[in-house]
């Protein structure tokens, strides 16, 4: 079967990749949809049980700091697009482990970066009718006060991380732009808020609330409950993520948020 294109969706087995992936196998069956994904503890292919026998549906399993794995995958499967999502992405986690956050969320993205590079670069038509979409955070931006609920993140607002999570998620945004400042790879970059669903990791804010209410169990509560964060359905995450890809400017940011800003006590 022929395809009219073919997407790489990294970390398609995680939360939000999950959803990606469904997304676009069932709405672009002309599309063939490579799910890459670790299968770490935060992928779970019974995620996408519906979708696993579709034709344009293919599974991969491989971790994308492989830098030698993904040139042959861009290779065998003739990727034009790249949706990346595959990074660590819990803050607790990287202030205990910060080296597997570089490691991932850097020096993989730098691998697919430069994967995407040779690959295209080596093609008659080059760069043409490719996309590299990087999916990245908000927490970049760092906090805004407490007491100014009026004020919002935008695109233009200084990267000020707080974490080695948001950290490495920073630095991977810059060298996604570097790419495009300095090789003119088409790069996208999207930056969304806290995203909440079907399929949520248990050990994050929502679903390990709802899991400890229905256990009888205590409802933690960080600090005195007051940070406050945005959240953000994730279909409707990936409904901006689908028509980034097809309309968005090459080389610009695109914040995605819920306009649903609450405390953790509120949650």
């Amino acid at each position: 079967m022929k395809f009219s294109r073919n997407i790489m969706i990294t970390g398609g087995a995680g939360f939000i990749g999950s959803h990606v992936v469904r997304l676009f196998v069932n709405k672009y069956p002309s599309y063939r949809i490579i799910n890459l994904d670790k299968l770490t503890y935060a992928g779970n292919l019974a995620n996408l049980k519906d979708i696993e026998d579709k034709p344009n549906y293919v599974f991969v399993k491989a971790d994308i700091c492989d830098f030698e794995k993904m040139i042959e995958l861009f290779s065998e499967y003739k990727i034009d697009g790249v949706i990346h999502l595959a990074a660590e992405s819990h803050v607790d986690r990287s202030i205990n482990d910060p080296f597997t956050f570089a490691r991932t969320n850097v020096m993989g993205t730098l691998s697919l970066l430069q994967a995407a590079k040779l690959t295209w670069e080596s093609l008659s038509e080059g760069y043409e009718g490719k996309r590299f979409y990087h999916i990245s955070t908000d927490e970049v931006y760092g906090d805004l006060p407490l007491d100014r609920p009026d004020l919002f993140f935008t695109e233009t607002t200084p990267l000020h991380t707080s974490s080695p999570y948001s950290a490495s998620k920073a630095s991977a945004d810059l060298l996604v732009q570097a790419y495009y400042r300095t090789y003119k790879l088409p790069v996208t970059i999207s930056r969304c808020s806290n995203n909440y669903g079907p399929y949520h990791f248990p050990e994050k804010l929502i679903p390990l609330m709802i899991a400890n209410a229905l256990n009888d169990k205590k409802l933690p509560v960080y600090g005195k409950g007051e940070n406050v964060r945005d959240w953000l359905y994730v279909e409707d995450h990936c409904s901006a993520i689908d028509l980034i890809i097809r309309k968005g400017k090459i080389g610009e940011v695109y914040n995605i948020g819920g306009h649903n800003e609450r405390t953790n006590l509120e949650v």
